[in-house]
């Protein structure tokens, strides 16, 4: 499918499709001009202060939905989703444990209000908090999950994301390794003795944050696993 048939195809009947199409030459993401996008077979409203969705996020969250069962008997569990940005991931973890509390932080209150809007279009519960991290988090949970910033800030990447996406969402100091390295080491002030953390990292980054993993859980289970595209993307720590 072209980016015009996209265009024609999912562009809502209100909205203006020359005006679209202006918009589409000066390097707009299709998403932000549609207003929504899918994610694991749900409809998520997307505009420039939440990143786009991305399929590999996708790939975390049913990985994640593979490990729990092998990890927990129990259904009322506790997740928390750090850097949440569309609520993407807790709003379709909660549409498939329904019987799990959510919770999600992001710094961006802009972020949190299209959160909020998503989980009502998906008729799901989640509750979502204005943090840095674990600034406003006063709870223990079995599961933590993020997608967090990643690109290193000398990173180059396509000027269709630079341009266009929350750089706040993007980047991360310390060689792309600050979120890994700050969420890993607090993590074990909000977690339960029985847990899983689940990340999606940068395709170069799976020995670094295995290692960051082993500096403060020597005694978890470190699985370091690969998208289809076979890159490194996710590391999850797991403590049965």
């Amino acid at each position: 499918m072209t980016e015009l048939e996209y265009l024609k195809k999912y562009l809502h009947p209100e909205d203006n499709l020359e005006e679209a199409i202006k918009r589409l030459n000066n390097g707009e993401p299709l998403q932000y001009i549609v207003g929504d996008t899918e994610f694991y077979g749900s409809i998520f409203k997307v505009n420039k202060n939440v990143l786009i969705p991305r399929p590999e996020t996708e790939e975390l969250v049913e990985k994640a939905l593979n490990l729990i069962p092998k990890v927990f008997n129990e259904k009322n569990l506790n997740i928390l989703d750090i850097g949440t940005g569309s609520g993407c991931i807790p709003i379709t973890l909660k549409k498939h444990l329904p019987d799990a509390e959510l919770n999600a932080v992001d710094i961006s209150r802009a972020a949190l209000e299209v959160a909020k809007e998503n989980a009502k279009l998906n008729n799901t519960n989640v509750n979502f908090i204005e943090s840095n991290i674990f600034s406003n988090v006063n709870d223990t949970f079995d599961i933590i999950i993020s997608n967090p910033p990643y690109i290193r800030e000398d990173e180059p990447i396509m000027d269709i994301v630079k341009n266009n996406e929350p750089h706040l969402a993007l980047y991360a100091k310390d060689n792309g390794l600050y979120f890994y390295e700050t969420i890993t080491r607090e993590a074990c002030n909000f977690l339960n003795n029985k847990f899983i953390i689940a990340y999606e990292i940068g395709e170069e980054q799976g020995e670094s944050v295995v290692s960051i993993a082993k500096k403060y859980f020597p005694d978890a289970k470190i699985i370091l696993e690969q998208d289809l595209r076979h890159f490194d993307r996710f590391v999850f720590i797991i403590r049965r």
